[in-house]
């Protein structure tokens, strides 16, 4: 894998590479990202999906990497960690220079308050210890609105020459020691920021290396996603308010109550057309938002005070303008042409208001021009090859087909094939894994089970799923499709076995994994994050149980319009899309039973469809080579053999 990295580095090209837990990927690719940044005087970005990740190369494989490849490069390389201003805390905010006030305050209750004041008044005293002013770096956490009181966006920042505490800035401070770096790690939002919006956060690259890249498409898609709510409507015409003429605000203002009333009327779903009422709704606040704009007119250089309010103000200004022309302008094409899906969503409690959201069709073509056209990229992961093919993602990140023209025997020239200098040259490797999967795993269908249905699980399913667990003396990882199903299966299960089982909302996620990992009879069950986020080597860990093939939900607005709109183009609209969110899912969920040589288990899938329907052989190809039985009284011995 190193030798690949290297060659791609070289050469310009790109590279994806499959490299299974345990394959030492990231000292793969730090060791010629270093290399290569020292030599050149140029710098490397790597980008993680997760902070877990990002933590493990800052603080474990960097330092020692550095120290040992010091003699052999001349001098010791430098490394630094860069996320969005978002993470860091604002001094200018935190002295109390900007007046803000906590947005859609009227929802807010007086214990919320009192809660969140507590949580503020933790933050202030934390300022004057902390050294990196990074969020993460603050155990335990705050609430995200907490937060939003001590931080500020890209666009609310004064910048580093205007702001009177500039020279204290976080941020500015992080930014710096990234500008000194042969290595900057960052995360998948912010490169994609720096990519696709053209904020140059990011030190100048000429390499990018993504790790966790089976992530990559729905982090830029979260990027690329705008929501707008009454709420930050009102919030807008508050902060201008104090700003501009009264009469412009309370336009904006009459505009914020005006959504409101009309999307409770809306349907949740993904909108097919904009209803007149609703475009109406949302011309009001374009159009109010940009009298606001234009009230505010140009920075007084002399105003300093009156400069931070101005910005915050027009931050929450632009979003709320740029998100309701967007929203607009999502109708304007015929249906196949449009290239953005809108949905409004709502909690059948209201909860939380009514929201719309504008979201991408497809990230392909931006990463292809904004992300692989200037740079050489590598996209890693354990999970890339899917159905045996990397092409499957390749087309989701905007790749052509990796098949590539090759020369005849005893052809006459020894020139390259002519190719397309506009067309992205790729190629996928798969490195393998260090584990022996066959000898080590079994994949057990549960083919004689009836097929999910959609009320909670069936009966079946949980007796199967009590007599594997007890099989396996506990030490059992439950990933469900929904949290309902897991807590119906830990609650059910709880009647049924002995061995203890968390479920996740019982407590912090990371405490719970701790608790399944310290004592092996327990059993540990939950959703989305579970699938992607355990690392538990040892016998704590020697059952992953998955109820269903994760396809997303039917009702899923994003993924049901990109599948139609395949569909409509002549694909297989299902398959490219469900079948590969599944296949993805499946992958990572199933990498969780072997994390180190001496690991032994069984991954249980009770949806019998992975082996009866169609599509069953591309999820099974997407899946570490395991054994595989359908035989439940073959997998029951067999986890009660590991245990003896």
């Amino acid at each position: 894998m190193a030798e690949a990295v290297a060659h791609t580095i070289d050469t310009g090209e790109h590279l994806a590479v499959q490299a299974g837990t345990g394959t030492g990927k990231s000292l793969a690719y730090l060791v010629p990202a270093l290399r290569h940044a020292v030599a050149a005087e140029a710098t490397v970005v790597v980008s993680t999906a997760t902070i877990a990740l990002q933590r493990q190369l800052v603080d474990r494989d960097l330092p020692r990497l550095a120290k040992t490849l010091k003699p052999l490069l001349g001098r010791e390389p430098r490394f630094a960690i860069l996320k969005g201003r978002r993470n860091y805390l604002c001094m200018h905010k935190i002295h109390g220079e900007i007046d803000d006030e906590p947005e859609d305050n009227a929802l807010f209750d007086q214990f919320a308050i009192s809660a969140m004041g507590r949580q503020v008044k933790r933050l202030h005293e934390w300022s004057s210890e902390t050294e990196t002013g990074d969020r993460d770096e603050l155990v335990p956490g705050v609430t995200d609105q907490a937060w939003r009181q001590v931080s500020v966006t890209a666009k609310e920042c004064l910048g580093v020459n205007k702001c009177p505490v500039g020279v204290d800035c976080f941020a500015e401070r992080a930014r710096g020691e990234a500008g000194k770096a042969d290595v900057v790690v960052t995360n998948h939002a912010l490169l994609a920021i720096d990519a696709l919006e053209g904020y140059k956060v990011l030190p100048e690259h000429d390499v990018v290396i993504i790790d966790e890249a089976h992530d990559l498409v729905d982090r830029v898609t979260s990027v690329a996603t705008n929501e707008l709510t009454s709420g930050m409507v009102g919030t807008a015409a508050r902060r201008v308010g104090r700003l501009i003429d009264q009469d412009v605000a309370d336009r904006l203002a009459e505009a914020a109550d005006g959504l409101a009333l009309i999307m409770d009327d809306v349907a949740s779903g993904r909108l097919e057309s904009l209803p007149k009422p609703l475009a109406g709704a949302l011309a009001a606040v374009r159009d109010a938002a940009h009298a606001c704009i234009s009230a505010l007119g140009p920075e007084r250089k002399e105003d300093l005070d009156g400069t931070a309010k101005r910005k915050i103000a027009l931050a929450s200004l632009d979003e709320v303008h740029d998100t309701a022309y967007r929203l607009l302008g999502a109708f304007e094409a015929p249906e196949a042409e449009r290239r953005d899906v809108v949905w409004l969503s709502s909690d059948w409690e209201r909860v939380r208001p009514p929201s719309l959201h504008v979201a991408p069709l497809s990230v392909g073509g931006l990463l292809r021009e904004k992300l692989f056209g200037p740079r050489s990229v590598v996209l890693t992961s354990a999970t890339l090859a899917l159905g045996g093919s990397f092409d499957t993602l390749g087309r989701q990140w905007g790749l052509p087909p990796s098949s590539t023209a090759t020369r005849a025997e005893g052809a006459a020239t020894e020139k390259e094939v002519p190719s397309d200098a506009s067309v992205p040259r790729w190629t996928g490797i798969d490195v393998g894994s260090p584990f022996e999967h066959q000898r080590s795993g079994i994949l057990y269908i549960a083919r004689h089970l009836p097929q999910p249905g959609r009320d909670g699980l069936p009966e079946e399913y949980l007796t199967e799923l009590a007599e594997l667990v007890q099989a396996a003396g506990g030490r059992t990882l439950g990933l469900f499709s929904s949290m309902r199903a897991a807590k119906q299966a830990s609650e059910e299960l709880r009647k049924r076995i002995e061995q203890p089982i968390l479920c996740q909302g019982d407590d912090a996620t990371g405490q719970l994994v701790k608790k399944f990992a310290e004592d092996v009879e327990t059993c540990l069950f939950g959703t989305l994050s579970l699938w992607q986020g355990v690392d538990v080597p040892g016998p704590s860990l020697q059952l992953v149980v998955m109820d269903r093939i994760p396809f997303p939900r039917p009702d899923d607005p994003l993924a049901s319009a990109r599948q139609k709109a395949v569909s409509a183009r002549g694909g297989n609209g299902f398959m490219t899309v469900a079948g590969t969110h599944a296949a993805l899912l499946l992958a990572q969920g199933a990498g969780r039973l072997l994390r180190s040589n001496d690991d032994k288990g069984v991954i249980a899938v009770l949806d019998p469809r992975l082996m009866t329907a169609r599509y069953g052989s591309f999820l099974r190809a997407s899946l570490p080579p395991f054994w595989t039985t359908t035989d439940p009284a073959v997998v029951r011995s067999a986890l009660e053999r590991i245990n003896t």
